[in-house]
């Protein structure tokens, strides 16, 4: 006999939160210098919501799916399986090496992929 695994109504901000900003500058203060990164922010901020599949952000982030068993990623399915709210993704483009960097919400797209991975997640890209 086969079993189902149960379905999830994956529920989303309207808009990311502030200290998803944060995160973001953080990480790609990493990537770049610190007032390119403040200006990505400042665009990702102004950008507007947009939609992808979560298999499409992964293949153009070329990053791994991190397990359920991380911490990060099992709060997250504990977010979305208790109905709550998350955040959308920020994205930024790296036009020089064709893809994504996930500036923010790396966690929260593994935890959505997990239950669906063709579900479509809001973020905002730049």
């Amino acid at each position: 006999m086969t079993t189902m695994a149960k379905e999830f109504k994956i529920n989303w901000l309207n808009q990311p939160e502030e200290h998803d900003y944060t995160s973001a500058l953080s990480y790609l203060s990493l990537l770049c210098d610190k007032k390119t990164a403040k200006a990505r922010v400042k665009e990702l901020k102004r950008a507007k919501m947009s939609e992808y599949k979560s298999k499409d952000i992964f293949r153009a982030a070329r990053l791994p799916l991190l397990p359920v068993s991380n911490s990060h990623v099992k709060k997250d399915q504990q977010k979305i399986e208790a109905g709550k709210k998350i955040s959308p993704l920020l994205l930024v483009r790296n036009s020089a090496k064709q893809e994504i960097v996930i500036a923010d919400g790396y966690h929260r797209l593994c935890a959505v992929y997990s239950f669906d991975e063709d579900a479509v997640i809001p973020c905002k890209i730049c």
